[in-house]
């Protein structure tokens, strides 16, 4: 409950910036968590990105204002538009009228409410893991840069999975230690330089030519398995970050997160979801 707890402090702490700067860093750094992982988890446990929940929040908020009489140029510049048309565009994004209109009678406009996280007992659906101490391992791939802009991250990920499906096969040849199996492996810490997400393999070979190695450390792990086509995979690490890791006793460790893919079966894949954790 305590990991819950930030994060609903890191939602008032949005909330009471909604008319300023709002910083995600300082936003994941209330929930201790970096600033990807907080954008992950946000976006996991809310099913919207959060900057489109604070997008929304600071629209909700400026359809107020105008009601109340406040000029469109004040109330773009308090919500970050740098001029009128820009917020014009986007105030009509969300509630398909201009700010003009707002203040006129009968108009229709669009309230998005402030969130708020809670345990939510939603049935008897089992998941199925196991904690694993681990020591340190080797993995060998082919990696791209990512950002921590979580939603452009799951654009370029699948995006590079296609890019790189001709060096799959000697990625596999390369396996040779556990986990065995195709490995994603995301490193998005927060800082820059070590933002990479891997296609790779877990190995003590030699690195091939325009491959790159990641030592991951010594680290308990939280595994979980998972069997159906490509995009339930993301509703397994959605049930983890809402459903188990809030009540878990564990916290989400700063080490690479691994998903090892073992098969190759779009209809029915089987995998595993590896979660660093350590305890509270």
């Amino acid at each position: 409950m305590d990991w819950m707890n930030r994060m609903n402090e890191a939602l008032s702490y949005m909330e009471d910036n909604l008319d300023g700067d709002i910083s995600f860093d300082h936003a994941a750094r209330i929930t201790a968590s970096s600033q990807y992982q907080f954008q992950r988890l946000f976006s996991y446990m809310a099913g919207i990105p959060l900057s489109a929940y604070i997008r929304q929040r600071r629209l909700t908020k400026a359809a107020f204002d105008l009601q109340q009489g406040d000029k469109v140029i004040d109330v773009s510049l308090r919500y970050g538009y740098d001029s009128p048309t820009a917020f014009n565009r986007a105030f009509q994004s969300v509630h398909g009228v201009p700010p003009s209109a707002a203040r006129l009678p009968d108009t229709v406009l669009k309230a998005f409410p402030r969130l708020s996280f809670q345990i939510s007992i939603k049935g008897v659906i089992e998941m199925e893991y196991r904690i694993v101490n681990k020591d340190t391992f080797r993995i060998v791939g082919v990696r791209e840069r990512i950002s921590e802009d979580v939603e452009e991250n799951f654009k370029c990920v699948p995006e590079f999975w296609k890019k790189s499906a001709p060096q799959i096969p000697q990625i596999a040849a390369l396996m040779n230690t556990e986990p065995r199996g195709l490995l994603g492996a995301s490193t998005c810490y927060g800082e820059d330089e070590e933002n990479y997400y891997y296609i790779a393999a877990a190995t003590d070979k030699p690195v091939p030519e325009g491959m790159f190695e990641l030592t991951i450390p010594t680290t308990t792990w939280a595994i979980f398995t998972g069997a159906g086509t490509p995009g339930s995979i993301g509703d397994l690490q959605k049930r983890i970050f809402s459903e188990w890791l809030p009540t878990s006793g564990y916290e989400w460790a700063t080490v690479a997160d691994i998903e090892v893919y073992l098969n190759d079966d779009p209809v029915n894949m089987q995998y595993e979801v590896w979660l660093p954790v350590t305890k509270k």
